[in-house]
């Protein structure tokens, strides 16, 4: 069953996200082949995910968890979510339709401000905490933002943004500031959000939201650096929950989810917001997750369902056997999901030796909201993906879109309930094709339907789950005097699956030695997210290009070692 990509009802007053989806012909087919993906016309997730769960009794069972301590039950959330609703409303002006920038580091006072946002009609778009000012200001104005919602925390690089944006005009920020970042700013005189919404009343009448209209955007990187806000709809939302977690997570209302990814990254949201409340679960949100925090976090709150990038669990194997995480060891662990990059064979193995537990493994997009290729820990596979979730299609195609044969290396083609609406940009037409979504990546699969990873067909490079952008790197790179020329790709690395890697050819004069590599790697992490920076830096006389002077990556790959 087809979905029509543009029903005729929709709340938005402000309609700037509506008039720039793709084309109808552009989009992806949807498919809504499931019972449960029959949704009706008028939908406003925020209400399905939490109003629903308050109404049916479920007010009083814990719903997040702060790194804390504190628990938020749902009803808490709920009465917290309504308030700021109407400071969106009341005191902010918000417009249903409009976009609202959130930017903190996980925790419930954020998953609150999303609640918010989709109550009220508005158009949430996370924001990694580690963004700088540029980056910010390309989505503000790729988005056209005009409220924000932020950690006061994070008001630096957010207050050099909206100085240089014509869109940005309404920002209010949360939690307990910081000296040093509020000395002299004036942040530490102005009114805490948390202050404005508890002068509000604790129901807000949510917005009577169409299933099609949009509330959120996710923004992705793409290869050229220029990012991309990927739009979905409130149907889309329900649709990752109708899919993933019920055919292969299993998991339910007893369960505590952790993890590591930004509610601001869609594997985040979904495996840590999401996915646990459409089940009446709870969630622990932690500000810091990096390895040694997860396994810390994991015991101290009695966690169950752990959500990271197989990166984490390399890195957390030993810990995790020595202190004997897994049910079977007296633990509490019961199930864990890997996602955000391939899964080596070899820490699939890794961790299931050490903790008894055989990982989830899945590949998602951001394009598609959430994962759509997995398999359950009984129907796991060493080297394998899974097979189609449930509710999606898939199929490993050549060039011309056809079929290949059983364990053929080809690109990886998708249809299900979600798709990619790229915000009015061309590159829609690249990701969509025929009505299939063409992930980037490159796929075999066997006569059982699993399917094989082998690697990704654009420039994108994955490290630790995150996609980075080469020309971004490259950009931030050139802004540095003693860079004349640069290329940035990606290299396989053990522990973070790929490594950005840097060929540079210095400017006269420059010395091309390691207080040289330390310093450049400095400058793009004062420039960019740090995450982003080049953990190998190659410094060459020149680098390969056509005879148009073309910059060829490829070739880059081959190269001998520069002596």
């Amino acid at each position: 069953m087809a979905h029509p990509a543009n029903p005729a009802y929709t709340a938005h007053v402000d309609t700037f996200a509506r008039d720039r989806l793709p084309a109808a012909a552009d989009q992806p087919t949807f498919l809504f082949e499931l019972p449960t993906l029959q949704f009706s016309e008028r939908l406003n997730c925020g209400v399905e995910l939490l109003d629903r769960r308050v109404a049916e009794g479920w007010g009083g069972r814990r719903c997040l968890i702060g790194a804390d301590d504190s628990v938020w039950t749902y009803a808490d959330l709920q009465h917290q979510a309504h308030r700021i609703a109407h400071v969106l409303v009341r005191d902010m002006g918000l417009q249903a339709g409009q976009r609202v920038l959130l930017r903190s580091a996980n925790q419930p006072m954020l998953a609150a401000c999303w609640f918010a946002v989709v109550l009220a009609g508005g158009i949430a778009v996370g924001t990694m905490p580690m963004l700088r000012a540029q980056e910010l200001g390309q989505i503000i104005d790729k988005a056209q933002i005009s409220h924000a919602l932020c950690d006061v925390r994070l008001a630096d690089e957010l207050a050099v943004a909206e100085a240089a944006s014509p869109w940005l005009r309404q920002v209010r920020y949360f939690g307990p500031a910081s000296p040093g970042v509020a000395a002299g700013s004036g942040l530490d005189r102005l009114e805490r959000l948390e202050s404005s919404a508890a002068r509000q009343p604790a129901w807000f009448d949510p917005v009577d939201t169409a299933a099609g209209d949009v509330c959120l955007l996710a923004f992705t990187s793409g290869t050229t650096g220029q990012p991309k806000a990927t739009m979905h709809l409130h149907r889309d939302v329900m649709a990752a929950c109708a899919c993933f977690p019920p055919h292969v997570l299993r998991a339910d209302a007893n369960d505590v989810f952790i993890g590591s990814p930004p509610l601001a990254f869609t594997f985040g949201l979904g495996g840590l917001l999401l996915f646990p409340m459409s089940v009446g679960a709870a969630a622990v949100l932690l500000e810091k997750a990096s390895p040694p925090d997860l396994l810390a976090a994991i015991p101290r709150f009695g966690a169950t369902v752990l959500v990271t990038a197989p990166t984490s669990y390399r890195a957390m194997a030993e810990g995790a056997r020595v202190a004997g995480l897994g049910v079977g060891q007296g633990g509490t662990l019961r199930k864990c999901v890997s996602a955000g990059e391939a899964l080596p064979a070899a820490t699939r193995s890794l961790w299931r030796e050490a903790t008894g537990i055989e990982l989830i493994d899945g590949i998602g997009a951001t394009e598609l909201l959430h994962i759509f290729i997995s398999a359950d820990e009984t129907d796991a596979r060493p080297g394998a993906t899974g097979r189609v979730v449930p509710g999606y299609r898939a199929m490993v195609v050549d060039e011309h879109l056809q079929p290949v044969p059983v364990g053929t290396v080809g690109r990886l083609a998708v249809q299900g309930p979600t798709g990619c609406r790229y915000l009015d940009d061309p590159r829609q037409q690249q990701y969509v094709q025929r009505g299939w979504n063409l992930t980037g990546d490159a796929y075999s699969m066997d006569a059982d339907g699993y399917f094989y990873f082998q690697s990704r067909t654009d420039d994108m490079i994955v490290s630790s789950g995150y996609n980075i952008a080469g020309p971004e790197v490259e950009d931030a790179l050139l802004r540095h005097p003693a860079v004349a020329e640069c290329a940035v790709i990606g290299i396989p690395d053990a522990q973070r699956g790929q490594i950005v890697k840097a060929f540079v050819v210095l400017s006269p004069g420059a010395a091309a030695d390691d207080d040289m590599t330390r310093t450049l790697q400095d400058f793009v992490k004062a420039g960019i997210a740090p995450y982003k920076y080049p953990r190998a830096i190659e410094f060459r006389s020149s680098l390969p290009r056509t005879a148009t002077g073309k910059l060829q990556r490829f070739r880059l790959r081959d190269l001998p070692p520069a002596s």
